[in-house]
């Protein structure tokens, strides 16, 4: 009788300790899964990123309606901070700021720094008059870039025209 209330109390031990350890294993586990934000879409732009060679050389060539195009199909099926970076791009070119901000806030969501939607941004905001928030993104490229590169240069060369006109 002795022995079998014995391992009664050894087995309850053993449970009372694993059922401790599993506790203490959610409680740890439980408030870091409920701060850690929950991506739907994983960081594409590697070897799956989409060759966007010709969708350039349409905007360069000022063709903006040929690279819309073909830039909301990409973005329909992709969610790639670059793409959303040239539908920015295209649709400030053509007049539209307020899709063109949405655009540029997608991509910079998707990859914070992202230096080319910085500038562009910052350049919406110059050409529409908003200096402070261009201002803003000339801070986050300097950040970015404390040794300097052409998307801050840009940036700073458009707020320096539009300042001195």
């Amino acid at each position: 009788m002795k022995r079998s209330l014995l391992s009664r109390n050894a087995l309850s031990g053993r449970h009372a300790l694993f059922g401790l350890l599993g506790a203490i294993a959610v409680l740890t586990v439980l408030p870091v899964a409920t701060i850690m934000p929950a991506y739907a879409v994983d960081d594409i732009e590697g070897a799956d990123a989409p060759d966007l060679t010709a969708i350039k050389a349409k905007i360069d060539a000022k063709d903006y309606s040929g690279a819309l195009a073909e830039l909301r199909d990409l973005a329909q099926d992709t969610q790639q901070a670059d793409v959303y970076n040239l539908l920015g791009f295209t649709l400030r070119k053509t007049g539209d700021y307020k899709t063109a901000l949405t655009y540029y806030t997608k991509a910079l969501e998707l990859k914070p720094d992202h230096r080319a939607a910085r500038e562009y941004l910052g350049e919406l905001y110059v050409e529409t008059g908003d200096m402070d928030k261009a201002k803003e993104q000339l801070a986050s490229l300097q950040q970015l870039c404390p040794a300097g590169c052409d998307e801050l240069s840009d940036l700073r060369q458009a707020i320096d025209t539009r300042v001195t006109k």
